[in-house]
């Protein structure tokens, strides 16, 4: 490569890996020092690249990097801003092509999911289109895991098991005060319009009767009869009823049962509420108490809980972009290949990002129970190897995990400033 110098940025919602797969971006980068240059990272993502707000990896410590592995949060700064088409906004795309000339950048790498696939597809082809090629990889990232080709995406299995141990521990306590208090409780996830976080909770389910009792997915019109009789049977049966609810379900008029009317920057409608809104249904109908909670924030950030296979797979796809950097990849992604269910075994694989831009992969039927409202063994058997093994911060004296902050250097800017 000409032009050596790497920039890497995150994108949209952060997850309790992302910061592991830039640990294995910069570290592979540093071990390959004679065919990699300089490692920058935008502050808040694509904004900063476009406001020319580059950090300087290199002033960061050995240690501070190795230690981004157990960090949550996204360590440089995410963002959700989409990218327009060049034909509406043409001077974006330039901009970009001049931050990559003034900073020698031969390579961008863009942590993120089917929007920032697109985003890097985009670049990738535009910069070739202005005389300035520099080679553009998507870097797989969504807790949603709905991104299609790859396995499974980074930041999902730790997600999944925050949600398969935090309906198990509730429900706990919600079966020991069943008989004198609350009967029902039901905890909202993320899930705009693929249920595979909703599916996780299943995984709680060890024998017959165990909890969740209700999974209600974005991909199954809510029927609210028949989630009413199913509710009221588990209460009847077993004392009380746990409910993992996705933030994306829908009425039978194809409306979010929690649309806001908000929009984000991408047009997605905002989300978030649905737990309240099923909740009263019970409370209306049935004349059950009951608790609600929404894990929002708490699943992605929660480290602390997190899958070694996803911490593993996470810092491999970082790793596994540099090195297709250094073969002279582009257009492409590196993404998780499943070898076998058990013993589970998975490696890494290339997907071109034209596949994968703006495509979302949906819970297949054969995933989901017969009555919509419960997970299969096929999905237990994709889902349970994503959960395995732990993978605990280090804690500090006080009790508390040692997470760490970069830096934040930023390169002397080269250009004049540009508006975002």
């Amino acid at each position: 490569m000409a032009r050596n110098n790497v920039l890497y940025a995150q994108s949209g919602g952060v997850t309790p890996v992302i910061n592991a797969t830039a640990c294995g971006v910069i570290e592979t980068a540093r071990a390959n020092r004679g065919k990699i240059g300089k490692v920058f990272a935008g502050k808040d993502g694509i904004i900063g690249v476009l406001r020319e707000e580059l950090i300087d990896t290199s002033k960061e410590r050995k240690a501070d990097i190795a230690a981004l592995r157990h960090t949550p949060g996204g360590a440089f700064g995410s963002c959700r801003y989409k990218l327009k088409g060049i034909e509406e906004n043409q001077r974006e795309y330039e901009r970009l092509v001049e931050v990559f000339k003034a900073h020698d950048i031969g390579v961008f790498l863009y942590n993120g999911g089917g929007d920032s696939s697109d985003t890097a597809y985009k670049v990738s082809q535009i910069s070739r289109k202005m005389g300035f090629p520099v080679q553009c990889l998507g870097v797989p990232k969504t807790i949603d895991n709905d991104l299609p080709i790859t396995d499974n995406c980074p930041g999902f299995g730790s997600v999944a098991k925050y949600v398969a141990v935090s309906i198990m521990e509730a429900s706990l306590d919600v079966e020991s005060m069943a008989s004198s208090s609350t009967r029902v409780f039901i905890l909202e996830v993320m899930g705009r319009h693929a249920g595979w976080i909703a599916a996780a909770g299943g995984l709680a389910q060890r024998q017959a009767g165990d909890p969740p009792h209700v999974i209600l997915f974005p991909e199954v019109t809510f029927d609210e009869k028949a989630f009413l009789a199913k509710v009221d049977k588990a209460v009847k049966k077993h004392g009380y009823c746990s409910v993992v609810v996705s933030e994306g379900v829908r009425g039978k008029d194809g409306k979010f049962l929690s649309d806001s009317g908000v929009r984000d920057a991408f047009g997605h409608a905002q989300l978030g509420g649905v737990a309240p809104v099923v909740a009263g249904l019970v409370k209306d109908k049935l004349g059950y108490k009951y608790h609600w909670a929404v894990s929002d924030y708490l699943q992605r950030s929660a480290r602390h809980v997190a899958s070694k296979t996803d911490v593993d797979q996470a810092y491999a796809m970082g790793k596994a972009a540099i090195e297709l950097a250094i073969k002279g990849e582009s257009g492409v992604m590196p993404v998780i290949e499943r070898v076998s269910d058990d013993p589970y075994k998975w490696k890494s694989g290339v997907a071109q990002l034209s596949r994968m831009a703006n495509k979302e992969k949906m819970m297949p039927k054969k995933f989901i129970a017969k009555d919509g409202m419960g997970i299969t063994a096929a999905a237990r058997r994709y889902l349970a190897p994503l959960i395995r093994g732990e993978d605990y911060p280090p804690y500090d004296r006080a009790g508390l995990p040692k997470y760490v902050r970069m830096k934040g250097v930023l390169a002397p800017k080269k250009l004049d400033p540009f508006d975002v």
